[in-house]
């Protein structure tokens, strides 16, 4: 039971540094996001925007969220943390550099 408990701590560690890693390694670049925001404006570039699926839904506005917000937002979505079925397929599909980009090209607009 302890070497379970401690590989679990382990896992646990590296996971939460890899965390830390990330952040520190990947910059965000707003003009490489130009191209990749085709996929948001749909939704969240309509200002009072409501989806009806699975149910109405008030879409949040991303601009001017800090971009620490929207890295873990999109990361939560593509972990599972956070569900949503649009968003879910969305983030899935978004490497470390493009969320790293959508969130530094939002984080400019107000």
């Amino acid at each position: 039971m302890k070497t379970l408990f401690a590989l679990f701590a382990a896992c646990a560690a590296s996971l939460s540094m890899s965390q830390s890693a990330w952040s520190a390694d990947i910059v965000g670049n707003a003009k490489a996001a130009e191209t990749k925001v085709a996929m948001c404006v749909g939704c969240h570039g309509i200002p009072g925007y409501k989806a009806t699926f699975p149910e109405v839904y008030q879409v949040p506005k991303l601009g001017g969220q800090t971009a620490k917000y929207l890295e873990n937002a999109l990361l939560a979505y593509r972990k599972g943390d956070r569900t949503h079925p649009t968003m879910d397929g969305i983030a899935k599909s978004l490497s470390d550099q493009d969320i790293a980009d959508l969130a530094a090209y939002y984080a400019k607009q107000k």
